[in-house]
Formats: structure tokens, C-alpha cells, sequence
């Protein structure tokens, strides 16, 4: 009878709990995606957000791909130095990628980097493949993780997250698998910090700009699909509290960089005193069923002005009115984008390789040959552009402009419609083709009579065909050479 009283109390500081995680009316209509803030060694909810809702993961699906290859390597089924090796399938990914071709082989270490650092779909696979033996067994590995971990709301379908229907998931269960990977193996912690990484001359930097923006920012891994919106799973510490904060379905790069460092920012700024251990935990909340919501309308829809990508990052909407329900005491001239500042390199770009160790020759042949220019002939601007012959009108023979012995024959150039240099000068032999030839012997002896008995005209065509020879040396050259395409809008006129 005397636990009732307590009891009761109980019961009621934890609905107020609850209540608290609630989001504010207004709020919640602004915003229909998820979110959530977790302490990640207690498991206390600071906030919560429709964090049961299925969701579509993109991307952050690597983290289970990560942590699948944790329990292989823990298991002594393969090492960081096992080579892995690219197959026709997972060249054939969708980027982002690496682009390595077929038969490139790399270490398990270097490949988990380039998956998480770069979002590589490619090498996502490579690594199911290299540790489960195929993809559809891999996936299966996934999936029991995920039902060890009661992750009750996830079901995956592949190891990279590109789009299937299938790929399922919650802010809630993201927080579990978190939970642990940094509980279960803090050795990996590293992997999630990483802000770039070197291959080659190149320096590929990840997608969380939380790191070195946010301080203490430390991990995790971002994603994004139309399908899904722009997700981010942050992580970050500050003394000995380390936080994990969620935010799904935002509408831009930008937008979930700091909606999640204002989620972090009042974690940290949040106190225990009136809840104390009531507080609910990540583990007490409980997913919803139903299809998962689809963001492709309002985030690749075609009233947006550019394409949505990973890598957007600078541009879309800032938000300035979001508050986390249940934490206070930020002020609100406090927003995301406030937050963020240009702080010093927390390590430098980590080296990565493919092969046992690096190689420049082995990196090389490790991406396609850049497709060759085609060279045109050198006789011709373009292949199989059209050529003209046009004749020219021959000088009669007697006359002043006929050609002397020993003189070389009229040339005749026409140019390419499709070439590359400056055509030649339009051919005032286009119109001197068409009119001439006929007319000029009639005009001649009307514009000049003369008191002769034998006109001129009469006498030169009996002597031209007595002549062939003195023709043919003065029978002007055509040269085949690309002519200049038509100008329609000439031609109009």
C-alpha cells in the first residue's frame, strides 16, 4: 500500500516527461520530418520528434554496413589488411563512387574510409561482397543485426542505400544502431570523424559539415535521395557527455547542418534536474507502421531552381524560427547557422590507397582511360562533311584574262560548313557560276561594235574547238574542300 503513492508519482513525472518531448503545436505543423536527440551512454530522449516514423535511410544505411563489417572483423572472419576486390557489379553502382574498375583490389580499412568519407555507393558493395560473400548474403547479415538490436522499425535492402522501397528505417532505430557502434566498438570511432581524405594528388572531403564547423562535433554519416530528403546523423561531446542528434527529410544540405547543431546545442544545454531517471530512453519508444514517407515532390520537384545533390551543402533555405521542444535557454537569436564557425583542421586529410600499400602506377590503372579525342584528318576540317565542286567560268580564249603558256590554271577553294578554322572569303564564285557564260559573249559585241566585216563573236567558236589542247591547260582546278552551311536566317531573307 505504501508503494502506491510513489508509483503514482513515478507515472506521472514520466507523462510529464513524455509530454515534454512532445514538439509545439506551431512546430509541428512547420515541420513533418524527424528528429531526435539522444545522450549516447544513458540512452535518455531529449527530444523526439516523429522519430517512429518510417523514414527512407539513403545513405546513413552505411553505418549498418559498417557495423555488420565491425562484428566480421571482431569475429576474425577477415582483417583491416584483407584485399577486397571490385566487381562488374559494384563498378556498376550509381554515384557517388570511386569509379575503380573491375578486378582493383583495396584493403577493408582503406575501403570503410572511402565509403564513409566519400559515400562511395561502389565500395559499399565491395565490402558486402568481400565480407558476406555476395550482396543478398551480406544483406542478411544486415538484417539480423538489426533485429539483435531491435531495431523493430528497419528492414534493409541493399549495403548503400540507393533507392528501393525496401531500404527502410527510423530516427529511433538510427539511434540504436548508434548507440552501438559507439558503445560496442569504440576502436572504429575514428572512421566517423574523419573530415577528408587523399587519394593521389585529389583530396575528397565528407559531407558532414558539422566536423571542424561545430565544436566537438566527432562523426557520423550523412544521406540523401529524393525520396528521403537530405538525412544527417550527427554526433558530438563536450566534457564527458557525448550526444547523438537525428534529423531526416530536411530540404537542402544546408538546412540539416544546422538544424542539427542547434538540436546539439541545446542538448548540451539541457538539465536533468525535474526529470532525473524517469526520463523515457530510446529503447522505450515505439515504432509506427505504414509506408514510409516520400519527400520527392518538395525536394527534387520542379518548382526547385537547381538539381538536389549530396554534395549540396551551400545553398537552400536557412532556418531561423526552429526550436527544439522540451529545451530551452538558448535564447532565440541563437540559430543553426550561428553556431557554426571555421575552426582549425582537427586532423589533416587521411591517406588512402588501393592495393596493399600505395601505389601510384596501381591507382592509375585502378580508373578507366579517359575517353580519346577524335582527331580530324589532316586533309579535311570533319569527317563526312559535305563537299562541293562549283565551276568557275573559263576565260575565252584570245582574251586578256586568258590563261598564257606556261601560267598555272585558276584554283577554286570552297569551305566546310562544319570546320573548325574561319571558311574562306564566301565564293563570289557561287554567283559567277550561275549567270555568266551564256550572257557575257552576247553582251560583248552589243556594248562594243566596230567597223569590221567579221565581228569577233562569229570568229572565236570555230577556233575553240580546234584548240583542245590550249583549253585543257587553262581548264581552271577544282579543289573539294567543306563548304560553308547555309544561314537559314539568310536564306529567310
Amino acid at each position: 500500500m505504501s508503494n502506491r503513492p510513489s508509483r503514482r508519482i513515478r507515472a506521472a513525472a514520466l507523462a510529464l516527461a513524455l509530454a515534454a518531448l512532445l514538439p509545439m503545436a506551431g512546430l509541428s505543423a512547420a515541420r513533418a520530418t524527424p528528429s531526435l536527440v539522444v545522450e549516447i551512454d544513458s540512452g535518455k530522449v531529449l527530444l523526439a520528434e516523429e522519430a517512429t516514423k518510417p523514414w527512407y535511410p539513403a545513405s546513413i544505411t552505411k553505418l549498418m554496413t559498417a557495423y555488420v563489417t565491425f562484428r566480421a572483423l571482431r569475429a576474425g572472419r577477415l582483417t583491416e589488411t584483407t584485399l577486397i576486390t571490385v566487381s562488374p557489379l559494384a563498378a556498376s553502382q550509381a554515384p557517388s563512387k570511386m569509379g575503380f574498375v573491375p578486378g582493383t583490389r583495396i584493403t577493408v580499412d582503406n575501403a570503410l574510409k572511402m565509403m564513409l568519407i566519400k559515400s562511395a555507393n561502389d565500395i559499399a558493395v565491395v565490402i558486402a561482397e568481400g565480407v558476406g560473400g555476395s550482396v543478398p548474403a551480406f544483406v542478411e547479415e544486415m538484417n539480423q543485426a538489426a533485429r539483435d538490436l531491435g531495431m523493430t522499425g528497419s528492414h534493409f535492402a541493399n549495403p548503400n542505400g540507393l533507392p528501393d522501397p525496401n531500404n527502410v528505417t527510423t530516427a529511433r532505430d538510427l539511434a540504436v544502431l548508434v548507440r552501438a557502434i559507439a558503445l560496442e566498438y569504440p576502436e572504429h570511432e575514428q572512421l566517423f570523424r574523419i573530415p577528408a581524405m587523399k587519394i593521389g594528388p585529389a583530396v575528397v572531403r565528407s559531407y558532414n559539415k558539422l566536423i571542424d564547423r561545430y565544436p566537438g562535433a566527432d562523426g557520423m554519416k550523412t544521406g540523401f535521395i529524393c525520396a528521403s530528403g537530405f538525412n544527417l546523423v550527427a554526433t558530438a561531446h563536450r566534457g564527458d557527455k557525448r550526444l547523438l542528434a537525428i534529423v531526416l527529410g530536411t530540404n537542402s544540405g544546408k538546412e540539416r547542418t544546422e538544424q542539427a547543431a542547434l538540436l546539439l546545442e541545446r542538448g548540451f544545454n539541457h538539465s536533468w534536474q525535474i526529470f532525473g531517471a524517469v526520463a523515457p530512453t530510446v529503447d522505450s519508444l515505439r515504432n509506427q507502421s505504414g509506408p514510409p514517407t516520400d519527400m520527392r515532390a518538395q525536394v527534387c520537384g520542379g518548382k526547385r531552381k537547381n538539381t538536389a545533390s549530396e554534395s549540396e551543402d551551400d545553398s537552400g533555405p536557412t532556418p531561423t524560427g526552429f526550436a527544439a521542444a522540451g529545451m530551452g535557454g538558448l535564447g532565440a537569436e541563437v540559430t543553426g547557422a550561428s553556431l557554426l564557425q571555421n575552426l582549425p583542421p582537427s586532423m589533416p586529410p587521411v591517406e588512402v590507397f588501393v592495393g596493399p600499400t600505395p601505389d601510384p602506377a596501381a591507382l592509375a590503372a585502378a580508373y578507366p582511360p579517359p575517353p580519346q579525342k577524335k582527331t580530324p584528318a589532316k586533309d579535311k576540317k570533319i569527317t563526312g562533311a559535305k563537299q562541293v565542286a562549283i565551276p568557275v567560268a573559263l576565260p575565252k580564249p584570245g582574251s586578256k584574262s586568258a590563261a598564257k603558256p606556261g601560267t598555272k590554271p585558276e584554283t577554286t577553294v570552297m569551305a566546310d560548313p562544319t570546320g573548325d578554322a574561319a571558311p574562306a572569303p564566301k565564293p563570289v564564285a557561287r554567283p559567277a557560276a550561275a549567270k555568266p557564260a551564256a550572257a557575257k559573249p552576247a553582251a560583248k559585241p552589243a556594248a562594243k561594235p566596230t567597223a569590221s566585216a567579221q565581228p569577233k563573236p562569229a570568229a572565236k567558236p570555230a577556233a575553240k574547238p580546234a584548240k583542245p589542247a590550249a583549253q585543257s591547260a587553262s581548264q581552271p582546278t577544282i579543289i573539294l574542300a567543306p563548304v560553308p552551311a547555309p544561314n537559314p536566317a539568310a536564306a529567310a531573307q
